[in-house]
C-alpha cells in the first residue's frame, strides 16, 4: 500500500512540470538584420524587444524617457526549425493583422536569427539577442 501511494505521489508530481519551454521563451532585442540584401542597423534612439512565452510574443519599443509601447502582439507555435507567427494586435495598420508568417529560425549560443520572404516579397534575416 505505502509503494503505491508514494508512485502514485511521484507520478502526479512528474505530471506537475513542463519539460517542454519553447527555445524562444524570454526577452530578446533586435541587434539588426538584412532586408532584400542590404544590411539594415539596429535603431540607435530606441530599443526593440521581444518578449515570448510558449505561445504568445509581444514586440515593445524602449525609448529614454518614454513609456514603453506594445506595438504588436501575437500567437506562434514551432516546427522543427520553423516558427509560425500570427500577427493579433498591431499599434498601426497592418496587412499583417491575423495573418501567419512563416519563418525559418535558427539559435546559437544567445542570437536569434529570423528568416523569412514576407507576403510583400522582402526578404528578411533579423537578428536578436537574448537578454533574459
Amino acid at each position: 500500500m505505502k509503494k503505491t501511494f508514494l508512485s502514485i505521489i511521484f507520478a502526479l508530481l512528474l505530471c506537475a512540470f513542463r519539460f517542454d519551454d519553447s527555445p524562444l521563451k524570454g526577452t530578446w532585442e533586435y541587434r539588426g538584420g538584412i532586408i532584400n540584401g542590404k544590411l539594415d542597423g539596429a535603431p540607435k534612439d530606441y530599443k526593440l524587444q521581444r518578449v515570448y512565452d510558449n505561445e504568445h510574443y509581444k514586440a515593445k519599443v524602449i525609448e529614454d524617457g518614454e513609456k514603453t509601447l506594445i506595438y504588436e502582439k501575437g500567437d506562434y507555435r514551432l516546427n522543427a526549425d520553423t516558427c509560425f507567427e500570427t500577427q493579433t494586435y498591431c499599434m498601426q495598420e497592418s496587412k499583417l493583422l491575423n495573418k501567419t508568417i512563416k519563418y525559418n529560425y535558427i539559435i546559437s549560443n544567445d542570437t536569434l536569427k529570423l528568416l523569412s520572404v514576407l507576403p510583400n516579397g522582402n526578404k528578411v534575416e533579423d537578428y536578436w539577442v537574448k537578454l533574459r
